[in-house]
């Protein structure tokens, strides 16, 4: 238990320092595997708990993006089995209710055959669940109840104190600000977004004027909303308007209201969407797009905080924050005449830059987890999953469109796949062959274009393997294979950093625990 206690002060001592619970999933990996890992599972899983369901923050023999997905009760019922039980919760191997992690564990789609987990509590409050799953019924019948309670007692302790922690920080800040300002954070894997995410932390306190600048489809609508969720005026509105989409000639009356009568047509009063935003957030998306004619109007609002409805004769004054966003250079629009220069300034008081995803691959799996997560529920399957090859196509490809793209491919992917599996079954595409439906993605059901200039793997196809000892044509299994080339690329690995476990885990780019189950499973030690 020495390491045990060595990874625990290193994960309180961060907390301490203001990281927040999800930002530390390395030293939660090592916590877990501290504790379950030489139990005999083949995955296992400690998850948080809160308002959008439970969120894994450590998860050893499952694949990355399994990180970005959220997993809410009422659409999981074994976990919300574990959730109700007192102590640990054990699942028959014909148990009727859906695995989370069935088809997730190997690349064969293996269904889970022996599963159970703890509740994980402070007081009466769930504050997490603790999950252990093996593909070979019976793995777990041996394991000793009152040592995993312990340690999962263990578990909850350490996420009662960050919960403690956190909320400790949340109050000091309400002091501080006189107002309650929500903890909304989101870990990030790439440097970009971790840059994004700080200054968003930094700018939110204030009013600020804040300019979005990115590709389209980078998620700028999204960072709006967290920069709107994470300021003190979390509690007033966010409207969102969209200047391209507003008719010139009603732009003025959409944006600052109008009085009964003002003109033809005007049948009632108007309040606009800055009467509307007050005290809150207003959102001016395609802000490139506002006439060349309006843009005097709206830069005195900024300066002077006040709108004059049409048809009224005196100014209303409105307490707006400015959120402006944009796909287009605004600088290159001013040196071309079509955007003015005083009103660029006012905007650009806080400049942000959403990254497109090319330049933020670290994350793409983490997205990829969360819209695999949403279309498991929309297409009713009990769970998707992505290949292997699936994986490395989607992190070579340049992804022109960026997160838009990613999620719309994504969804048209596991339709192909859905469909292809109920065809290979010769099944009616029924709603209880969809739900015990395990569906892998593969590359080519995600249809992207072949390109060698970026890498991307026109086919899923690998090199003939053969060998003495295998099937009686020759050949090894796939399975067979697979392991001979695993167990040859790790013996390099280790040779390579001196037999250091550690050292060889970061290279392959595997967490320590997992490269250890895997070694194990390999007999490799």
């Amino acid at each position: 238990m020495t390491r045990f206690y060595e990874v625990l002060r290193d994960l309180l001592t961060r907390l301490a320092d203001g990281q927040p619970v999800d930002a530390l999933r390395p030293l939660w990996s090592q916590l877990l595997a501290t504790l379950v890992g030489d139990y005999p599972a083949d995955a296992s899983t400690l998850m948080v708990n809160d308002e959008a369901g439970l969120l894994p923050v450590a998860v050893l023999g499952l694949p990355s993006e399994v990180r970005g997905r959220r997993f809410p009760l009422d659409l999981h019922p074994r976990l919300a089995a574990i959730a109700q039980h007192s102590g640990v919760c054990r699942f028959p191997p014909d148990s009727p209710l859906p695995d989370p992690f069935d088809g997730l564990i190997d690349e064969e789609l293996t269904a889970v055959h022996d599963c159970l987990g703890v509740a994980l509590r402070d007081g009466e409050r769930l504050i997490g669940v603790l999950t252990l799953d093996a593909l070979t019924a019976g793995s777990l019948a041996l394991l000793d109840e009152d040592e995993l309670l312990a340690k999962a007692r263990l578990l909850a302790t350490c996420l009662r104190l960050a919960s403690q922690l956190s909320a400790t920080r949340s109050r000091l800040s309400e002091v501080l600000d006189n107002e309650p300002k929500p903890a909304l954070q989101r870990h990030w894997n790439s440097p970009a977004m971790q840059r994004l995410d700080a200054s968003l932390d930094l700018v939110a306190p204030t009013d600020m004027c804040v300019l979005l600048q990115g590709e389209t489809g980078v998620g700028k609508e999204r960072v709006a909303r967290a920069l709107h969720a994470r300021s003190p005026r979390h509690q007033g509105p966010l409207v969102q308007v969209n200047c391209a989409s507003l008719p010139e000639q009603l732009i003025e009356s959409a944006l600052f209201g109008h009085r009964r009568g003002a003109f033809s047509g005007a049948v009632r009063d108007h309040r606009g969407h800055f009467a509307m935003a007050d005290g809150g957030t207003l959102m001016l998306d395609e802000i490139g797009e506002l006439p060349l004619a309006l843009q005097p109007k709206l830069l005195r609002v900024l300066q002077e905080g006040e709108i004059q409805p049409l048809g009224s004769e005196r100014p209303q004054r409105v307490d707006v924050r400015i959120i402006a966003v944009t796909n287009r250079d605004l600088a290159a629009e001013v040196a071309a005449g079509r955007f003015r220069e005083d009103l660029y300034h006012r905007l650009i008081v806080f400049p942000l830059q959403v990254p497109a995803l090319r330049e933020r691959r670290e994350d793409l799996l983490l997205l990829a987890g969360s819209f695999l997560a949403d279309n498991r529920v929309r297409l009713g399957v009990n769970n998707l999953r992505l290949s292997s090859a699936a994986e490395a196509a989607l992190l070579a490809w340049h992804w022109p469109g960026n997160v838009r793209e990613l999620e719309h491919t994504l969804g048209r992917a596991a339709l192909r796949a859905l469909g292809e599996h109920l065809g290979e079954s010769r099944r009616d595409a029924s709603v209880d062959c969809r739900r015990q439906a395990v569906i892998r993605i593969d590359s080519r059901h995600l249809d992207l274009p072949s390109s060698a200039s970026h890498g991307t793997p026109a086919t899923d196809t690998v090199p003939a393997v053969t060998a003495s000892a295998g099937t009686d044509d020759g050949w090894l299994t796939l399975r067979q294979a697979i392991d001979d080339f695993q167990s040859d690329y790790i013996r390099q690995a280790l040779a390579a950093h001196g037999g250091n476990w550690a050292a060889t885990a970061r290279t392959l780019g595997l967490d320590a625990g997992n490269l250890h189950r895997l070694a194990r499973r390999l007999a490799l030690k």
